[in-house]
């Protein structure tokens, strides 16, 4: 690489004089920008240095790849005429101009809380769905199948048990997972999620029956009648709770002496949280989740077809600005709540807008006669009937802008439809053409011919007009896909890289790398790879070969191996701004080194108290140089232990 000219050609991409701080990682070039709107987007994905670009927190991000972006970096500071900054300089001078989006920052959070406790509503949510379908008359005869053949009963009773749990008990999964968002620990928040779900107390579900009929036990503390309400079900009220544990917890660290902390901080956090909570925090937040739950309610009821026709249109437009991730809080709360609100009008809105998306992905994989647009569109589309729309959104739809458009239409006439015959889903699931296994049983013929009229009208919309009015852009070699493509040559200046199994870089559980929240990482801009939960602090050399990369911040490691491999070892999210605190390197740029011998280490328990995520990724850097990069299927893995295959080299 040409680290100079990339530097030019970035700086005039970003437009003369538009560089107001510059930054980098082990990845990336971190840059806030005076007007965005001057930046030529096109110029940049037509780079072939450039492997992708996108923006986060008031940063516009330019990947360039480990061992060349350092070189980049040094060069564009300087034709830039900008300071070398640092990812902390950077973030300040972004808050400072007011791009800091309190929103996306509170999606953010969100989205941290609730992601990780999604499984575990899922599959409640589906045995809900297989509960619904043993149960439910109507579906496949005038009675259930329970009644039909009785000897089914008690195996729908344990379905039944089974899939209420997660949401009878959601105070506890919630409370584990914000506090530990929070900085606290996440055992407590557990244990604070069990003390509202206690069956002393009133059911959750019952609470505002027993103030009605004059049920409701109180406590007598000093004066004060305090309810003896549950929090069954709920999630606004312990998402505060764990927010004021967490910080508790945190007060208390800082000022008892480390030989009573251990004692006194958990029990002080408790004793202080649970008064606050049933005193005040929970019966607040429980009128302000009633409060949301009664707003969506009325919202639906009284808009109708045509509010679903209008969230429907919109919904793509919202996964790309990232305010989807804030969904789950809001449709965990109309399930918990199912018997008043039915179920949840997300779910089917959701499944129509990919669904649609996909369709429309697909209409371009037909038009299209560029090869590499078109062995895109093709896996993109079905990914994104399949409920994961982002390949298909970010890689096909929005580059062509059409397709995204009509995509959005077909979505908002299905939509009307799902309105119409009031489709509500019964259950989390996949968000797609299978999604109809959570939708309300009696409702599934209706959110199914929906799907087709999805699926029917996204396809005939852009194929329709695609032929018409955009055959320049389907067809040029030289156009939008190669916006979209990571450079397909072979990796140069090396040898051609022959088969080899690569070693785990650290001991822990494997991650998919599509599961990591990191954009580059996740997407695997920089190539494919796998993420590794660690379960201990040292990094061991995946290959033998030559080391290639190690910055001052002691986050990441590139190698280069003997067999051509060339991985990048990066420890944890954004950790680069941690200026390489809790970081030790034993290596320097330029050794030899061997698998499995120690890289380095680091105190992943000081960096997730720093509020960073400590999972280790490995990627394969020269990913287009192989014809298959398969990730070895282990739930847990050794240092060393061979993890990743590559094999098939081009011109084998």
């Amino acid at each position: 690489m040409n680290h100079k000219k990339v530097a030019e050609e970035v700086n005039q991409a970003l437009g003369e004089g538009n560089i107001q701080a510059a930054a980098h990682c082990a990845t990336r070039l971190r840059l806030v920008v005076k007007d965005p709107s001057l930046i030529d987007h096109a110029a940049l994905d037509n780079n072939d240095e450039v492997k992708g670009t996108f923006e986060a927190n008031g940063q516009f991000q330019i990947i360039i790849g480990p061992g060349d972006v350092n070189k980049v970096y040094a060069e564009l500071i300087q034709i830039a005429n900008v300071k070398e900054a640092s990812t902390e300089d950077l973030k300040a001078v972004a808050n400072k101009n007011g791009k800091s989006n309190p929103i996306m920052a509170l999606v953010k959070v969100l989205s941290d809380i609730f992601v990780p406790i999604i499984p575990a509503l899922v599959a409640g949510g589906l045995l809900m769905a297989i509960n619904n379908v043993l149960t439910s008359p109507n579906l496949f005869g005038a009675q259930s199948v329970v009644e039909m053949f009785p000897n089914v009963k008690d195996f729908a009773s344990i379905i039944n048990l089974l899939a209420s749990a997660p949401f009878a008990f959601l105070p506890i999964l919630v409370g584990f997972s914000a506090t530990k968002r929070f900085g606290g620990n996440q055992y407590l928040g557990a244990a604070m999620g069990m003390a509202m779900v206690m069956p002393d107390l009133i059911n959750g579900y019952g609470v505002a029956s027993a103030i009605a009929n004059g049920s409701m036990t109180y406590w007598n503390i000093f004066g004060l009648q305090v309810a003896q309400a549950g929090y069954q079900g709920s999630v606004l009220p312990i998402v505060a709770v764990a927010w004021i544990l967490a910080n508790l917890e945190k007060f208390f660290h800082k000022r008892i002496s480390k030989a009573l902390d251990f004692t006194f901080t958990p029990m002080l956090a408790i004793i202080i949280t649970g008064f606050l909570t049933f005193i005040i925090v929970g019966p607040a937040m429980r009128v302000v989740s009633d409060g949301l739950t009664n707003g969506l309610i009325w919202l639906y009821n009284t808009t109708g077809a045509v509010g679903l026709g209008i969230f429907g249109l919109f919904y793509s437009p919202i996964v790309i600005t990232g305010l989807h991730q804030t969904f789950p809080a809001i449709e965990t709360t109309l399930l918990a709540d199912i018997a008043k609100t039915g179920g949840s009008f997300i779910f089917p809105v959701a499944s129509m807008a990919n669904i649609a998306q996909g369709a429309a992905c697909l209409a371009v994989f037909v038009l299209s006669k560029n090869k590499k647009q078109k062995g895109l569109a093709s896996s993109a589309s079905l990914s994104a009937m399949l409920g994961i729309t982002e390949p298909a959104i970010f890689g096909i739809n929005l580059k062509l802008k059409f397709p995204f458009i009509c995509g959005m239409i077909a979505s908002g006439i299905a939509c009307v439809l799902i309105g119409l015959f009031r489709v509500l889903s019964v259950a989390m699931g996949p968000a797609s053409v299978i999604g109809f296994i959570s939708i309300a049983p009696k409702s599934i013929p209706m959110f199914m011919l929906s799907g087709a009229v999805s699926l029917i009208l996204g396809f005939t919309f852009t194929f329709v007009y695609g032929k018409k009015k955009m055959a320049f852009e389907l067809t040029d070699e030289s156009s939008t896909q190669e916006a979209v493509a990571i450079n397909q040559s072979p990796t140069k200046g090396t040898e051609e890289p022959k088969d080899e199994l690569i070693g785990a870089a650290v001991a822990g559980t494997v991650v998919p790398l599509k599961d990591v929240k990191d954009q580059v990482f996740a997407t695997e801009v920089m190539g494919k790879g796998v993420a590794i939960a660690p379960s201990s602090n040292e990094i061991y050399a995946p290959v033998s070969g030559v080391l290639t990369v190690a910055y001052d911040s002691k986050h990441a490691y590139g190698i280069q191996s003997e067999d051509g491999s060339e991985i990048l070892v990066h420890i944890g999210i954004d950790t680069v701004e941690l200026k390489g605190e809790h970081f030790i390197s034993n290596k320097k740029v330029g050794e030899l080194v061997k698998k499995g011998e120690l890289l380095g280490s680091f105190d992943r328990d000081k960096i997730k108290s720093a509020g960073y995520d400590d999972k280790v990724m490995m990627i394969v850097t020269n990913t287009k140089a192989y014809g298959e990069v398969a990730v070895i299927d282990k739930e847990s893995v050794q240092p060393g232990e061979d993890l990743i295959a590559v094999s098939e080299a081009y011109g084998n």
